[in-house]
């Protein structure tokens, strides 16, 4: 099994089935963990030197932060249905998570010097955006974009792929520090798709084959991309759901298109 793709466990005596760190993948800068917790489980951890964004999977769940309570947020049962609540938390932070009921929840870190104030990120608060036409239609939701005030590092989007569309396409990569032209930010795919049992694709390589890598994606799967293209595709009658995180030196999302699909063009509308 390729070293970029890793499978959701089963939960740990914490609820955790994923775990992602900067040492785990061998680079500096993102981690990402997943928990399914139990209704009345609760979950308190302290950021440490990373900022965070907790991502509401499904279900609902009581969260605070500094002991500043949010009261209970969520309410799509799955990541099919609706758009995420989610709540930043700033570096050396205490956050607890009480599940009201079943939940899943991500949390997405990367390191950050400056705290900045918990809050809430609500649904009408996300950006959403159709990308792309034709068989390269995918919708987005921006939690954190490179342009929110709200983190000092985290990239934090959902993405839906219709079946039988392509995603993150054409190729594009952000590997190199070489802003404004480009941007170095490390990157996770966290996977899930409707109906599970189903499969995707996701290809992660570079220009000169030094990496080169496709990989079959199950429900619930994170594939890692640490450098090169990494375009993903969702085979047809099965909807493909992403969560990406993103961090590095710079927090912009500067990239280069793959020279040999740059004639398919890059096309986005905003929904609000």
């Amino acid at each position: 099994m390729s070293d970029l793709l890793l499978h959701s466990a089963k939960p740990d005596k914490d609820g955790c089935v994923l775990s992602v760190t900067p040492q785990s993948a061998k680079w500096h800068y993102v981690g990402f963990d997943v928990y399914h917790l139990v209704e009345g489980a609760t979950l308190t951890q302290n950021s440490g030197s990373n900022e965070v964004c907790l991502v509401i999977l499904s279900g609902r769940a009581n969260i605070a932060v500094n002991g500043q309570d949010f009261g209970t947020l969520g309410e799509r049962a799955s990541v099919f249905e609706g758009l995420p609540w989610s709540v930043y938390a700033p570096c050396e932070s205490e956050y607890q998570v009480k599940a009201v009921t079943a939940l899943q929840i991500a949390i997405c870190k990367a390191p950050a010097k400056t705290q900045l104030q918990p809050r809430v990120i609500a649904p009408t608060e996300i950006g959403q955006e159709t990308r792309g036409q034709g068989t390269n239609t995918r919708y987005v939701r921006n939690i954190l974009p490179d342009t929110s005030p709200y983190a000092e590092a985290l990239l934090v989007v959902e993405v839906i792929t219709p079946g039988g569309n392509w995603s993150s396409y054409p190729p594009h990569k952000h590997d190199t520090d070489n802003y404004p032209a480009e941007t170095y930010l490390e990157e996770t795919y966290y996977h899930r798709l409707n109906p599970p049992r189903g499969f995707g694709f996701q290809r992660v390589y570079t220009e000169d084959g030094s990496l080169d890598e496709t990989m079959a994606i199950g429900d619930g799967d994170v594939v890692l991309v640490p450098k090169g293209f990494h375009p993903v595709s969702a085979p047809h009658g099965f909807d493909l759901y992403y969560l990406n995180v993103m961090a590095g030196p710079k927090k912009a999302w500067k990239f280069t298109m793959s020279k040999d699909h740059a004639h398919i063009g890059w096309t986005s509308t905003s929904a609000r």
